[in-house]
């Protein structure tokens, strides 16, 4: 069993930032395909961002260009550095660990962004 745990999210201004953290359990992190996803309230659960275990990360088109994803495998956590923010980006981001079979959740934290 690998226990994801996301934190960083909180309340931000329009145009401001805030960057998440998913730290998993997995001893073996590296092995392990990171996704952060959100969900807005009434709206179904959305990719934001995926890092492979190599290769090139990709985007949803909403935060091409504002979000980056980038992994530390030696501290067994991934980021989500969130730019431009805008009230669209309200939701809740859940971290995705996979491997194969395995498919683990984070619980999810929220981020609000409003004036």
């Amino acid at each position: 069993q690998v226990r994801v745990v996301e934190s960083g999210g909180g309340l931000a201004q329009p145009g401001g930032s805030l960057r998440l953290s998913c730290a998993a359990s997995a001893t073996i992190f590296s092995t392990f395909a990171m996704s952060w996803y959100r969900q807005a309230p009434g709206k179904q659960r959305e990719l934001v961002a995926h890092i492979p275990t190599g290769g090139r990360a990709n985007y949803a088109d909403s935060v091409k260009g504002r979000f980056t994803i980038s992994r530390d495998n030696g501290q067994n956590t991934v980021y989500l550095q969130m730019n431009s923010l805008s009230p669209e980006d309200t939701a809740v981001y859940y971290c995705y660990a996979t491997r194969g079979a395995y498919r683990y959740w984070g619980q999810g934290t929220q981020v609000t962004v409003s004036s």
